[in-house]
């Protein structure tokens, strides 16, 4: 809210039809505001020009759009943007525009800091101020996809939601971005193209197993010995790998989905051939794939990236067993854009 006006884009469609024929007009202009709002990412009243300056200023008189505003822009050397994306409340998040020869991924934030505690991520050292409405995650999107069509020519392809904030735990506000996103009224990206990274909370895994949802799933894994897990993920303390596991099975047994693990090799935590062994069965349990990601520092001394000949001990093991892997070099790690180094630091802009 500001100035006790309400941000339109809280409305579903059928809600701002209501209100034009509460103010005696026909309800298609619902619908014409409708799609300014989504489909042409309006950013102001004043966008819409196919709509009467009476009805512009009735609409201003009663609503908001609590747009977002991209506050700066790093490029790192390997060509990776990293966004500082500024709220309506003048709070921040941070998006990552991540380029490859043959697609754009967008990294997009669901939360103002993280609802968890993951030792080894510097998101998780942010308080978590609130939840993102399902515009301001549309929104990264939006941007994100206007700078790849601007420097790389070239649409954007994928999503994954791995930036800031725990996406499951901002449920609601997520998937009703990603309707909108997957929408024919709004981006109208297949659900096949977007990927929800979540740290594991099972009842909401299983939620989304109920709601049919096409979109892919990963798991911050990093260990599946519990004792481990919750050594560096405490949360697993109340979300035991017993019951991500089951909610896992679930998830496959409803959607024929198959999951990704997400996985960093630590020197020290998880570099033994227990490690491993922990995670070969519980891979059994569930089709998947793994993928060992480069560990990027935080200014944690505890955590340091295990040498190369172990990561190459998980590839063989893992492929030993018939499971696919893959192994992850980081990207944008020179303006701390890399997994788990979201964190609000800004250097210099360079665009």
């Amino acid at each position: 809210m500001k100035n006790g006006k309400k941000d339109i884009r809280a409305l579903t469609k059928e809600q701002l039809q209501q209100f034009f024929v509460s103010q005696g007009d026909k309800s298609f202009r619902g619908t014409q505001v409708y799609e300014w709002l989504w489909g042409k990412g309006a950013h102001s009243f004043e966008d819409m020009t196919n709509i009467s300056k009476d009805t512009r200023q009735m609409l201003k008189d009663n609503f908001v759009i609590n747009h977002i505003r991209v506050d700066q822009m790093q490029r790192s050397s390997d060509g990776t943007i990293k966004n500082a994306v500024k709220l309506h409340d003048d709070l921040t998040v941070e998006s990552v525009l991540i380029p490859t020869k043959t697609r754009t991924t967008a990294c997009v934030s669901s939360q103002v800091g993280c609802s968890l505690d993951c030792k080894f991520c510097a998101t998780a050292k942010l308080k978590r101020m609130r939840n993102l409405n399902p515009d301001e995650i549309y929104d990264q999107v939006v941007a994100i996809d206007n700078e790849s069509r601007l420097y790389f020519d070239k649409p954007l392809s994928n999503i994954v939601f791995m930036g800031m904030g725990e996406p499951l735990m901002n449920y609601n506000n997520v998937l009703k971005a990603i309707e909108m996103i997957t929408s024919p009224e709004g981006l109208g990206m297949s659900p096949k193209r977007i990927t929800v990274s979540t740290s594991g909370v099972p009842k909401m895994i299983k939620k989304m197993a109920d709601e049919e949802v096409k979109f892919k799933l990963a798991v911050s894994l990093h260990s599946a010995i519990d004792e481990v897990r919750t050594s560096i993920m405490p949360f697993n303390a109340t979300f035991p790998l017993k019951d991500l596991r089951e909610s896992l099975e679930y998830w496959y047994a409803k959607t024929g989905s198959r999951i990704t693990y997400e996985y960093v090799v630590w020197k020290g935590i998880n570099d033994s051939k227990k490690d491993v062994d922990a995670l070969v069965r519980f891979c059994k349990y569930v089709p998947c794939k793994v993928n060992l990601i480069e560990y990027n520092p935080i200014g944690d001394d505890l955590f340091m990236q295990a040498p190369e000949e172990t990561t190459n001990m998980y590839v063989r093991e893992l492929e030993r067993n018939h499971i696919t892997c893959t192994v992850r070099r980081s990207r944008g790690k020179d303006i701390d854009a890399a997994c788990g180094q979201l964190a609000n630091k800004s250097k210099e802009v360079t665009v």
